[in-house]
């Protein structure tokens, strides 16, 4: 049961007699009015129980993308059923005006409309639908709360999906260059053709060249159908809040970023989401398949207040990977967490695969280490620079270990992670 604002109006009206007339008479007869007014509205107010309610939403949609929660009210019952309905979702859905009028006749149907805009990633689960039918005098009013289940899945918006144009045209730039310019070690043969001057001698074919009886040189293309591993750190470290969104978030755009770019080169991509054991894989997934499988994979992922186990991620790769292939770990460069975990096994990454680590920086850093505004902006400067200088120690830890450090902030992180992984391509180390 409910009441309403009449009701109150309606104690309020009969204040002035029982203040007037003595006796409690007066004060018995208005109570008992009210409470006959209550009990007539919820005796003739039609049932709430009897509503079929049927909610319709899409299975999934880009964060930031706007949609719509569609609500069917469907009156089975003989009185027509008038009141007010909330179709309710969590804030992260960004639900807008989620109370609506309500007017069903009886054996009809009403279609209700909430507008969504969801503020965060994952699924994003529908609340109880309300429903308050009121009685003819509007006074007091039926209630139910239904569950009604229903699910928006927000997906990574890849806003980075802009520099993929791009970096396509360089991979095809890449993919038509001469034998010079390609030669190293971890390139196929391509073809012959007549030699030129100018062309390196190390690429003359002289078997080919004694058949013929001319200079014949190979040409090279960089490798096609290469393993990229993308692992994903999910732990505590990944928590940490780079602007309005957390790290996992720029780390999850440059991944998409570079998939889409490496499977347009030929290469498989495969994905591991893990801190103390896997979140997330995606395996096999190629050609028009392999995005909608990474965004599916991506979209529930939360970064965990735990370490990351990285002996996991070790023996996680020797199970998936069974020859020479690129391993791109995305995970925030903290001196403390990557000392202790990354660093003692890095070695037997190192030993069988190209190994690149690509972290988000926060551009707070050197906007602090620039303040001198007062004695606070001065310790703030101190703190970031003995930060930034922590993290340069160690990102000539890992190079020195061989392994190629990739940094940026969340819009510059997806595009030189790109850059990197051609670089390396051009340079045949995949």
């Amino acid at each position: 049961m409910a009441v309403t604002g009449r009701l109150v109006l309606l104690v309020a009206l009969g204040a002035v007699p029982v203040a007037l007339l003595p006796g409690w008479v007066p004060a018995a007869a208005w109570a008992l009015v009210v409470v006959l007014a209550v009990g007539a509205d919820l005796l003739l107010a039609a049932s709430p129980r009897a509503l079929a309610l049927e909610r319709r939403v899409p299975e999934a949609l880009r964060l930031g993308e706007a949609t719509t929660s569609e609500l069917l009210v469907t009156n089975p019952g003989r009185r027509r059923l008038r009141g007010v309905v909330r179709d309710a979702w969590p804030p992260s859905a960004g639900s807008g005006e989620d109370r609506h009028a309500l007017d069903v006749p009886a054996g009809e149907r009403r279609r209700l409309v909430t507008s969504l805009r969801p503020t965060r990633r994952g699924d994003r689960e529908a609340d109880r639908v309300t429903v308050r039918a009121l009685g003819p005098l509007g006074v007091a009013a039926r209630q139910r709360s239904r569950d009604v289940p229903a699910s928006v899945r927000v997906l990574p918006p890849f806003r980075s999906r802009r520099h993929l144009p791009s970096r396509l045209a360089r991979l095809r730039d890449l993919e038509g260059r001469s034998a010079v310019q390609v030669r190293g070690q971890g390139t196929e043969f391509d073809s012959l053709r007549d030699y030129v001057e100018g062309d390196d001698v190390r690429s003359i074919d002289w078997r080919a060249t004694a058949r013929r009886q001319e200079l014949v040189v190979r040409t090279w293309r960089p490798e096609r159908d290469r393993r990229v591993l993308l692992v994903l750190d999910t732990s505590r470290t990944a928590a940490g809040r780079v602007g309005d969104a957390p790290r996992l978030d720029a780390a999850l755009d440059a991944a998409l970023l570079l998939a889409a770019l490496a499977s347009r080169a030929g290469d498989r991509v495969d994905l591991v989401a893990v801190d103390r054991r896997v979140r997330a894989r995606v395996e096999r997934a190629t050609g028009a398949a392999l995005l909608p499988a990474l965004v599916q994979a991506m979209a529930p992922l939360e970064a965990r207040l735990t370490e990351a186990d990285w002996p996991l991620v070790v023996r996680t790769l020797r199970t998936s990977l069974t020859r020479r292939a690129l391993v791109v770990l995305l995970t925030p460069l903290e001196p403390a967490a990557v000392e202790e975990g990354l660093l003692p096994v890095l070695g037997q990454l190192t030993s069988r695969h190209q190994v690149v680590v690509a972290s988000v920086t926060d551009p707070r850093l050197a906007q602090m280490r620039a303040g001198r505004g007062d004695e606070v902006a001065v310790y703030d400067a101190a703190a970031a620079e003995r930060t930034l200088l922590e993290t340069d120690r160690l990102v000539e830890r890992l190079s020195r270990a061989g392994v190629h450090v990739v940094r940026g902030t969340p819009e510059e992180l997806p595009p030189r992670l790109a850059d990197a992984y051609l670089a390396l391509k051009a340079a045949g180390r995949l």
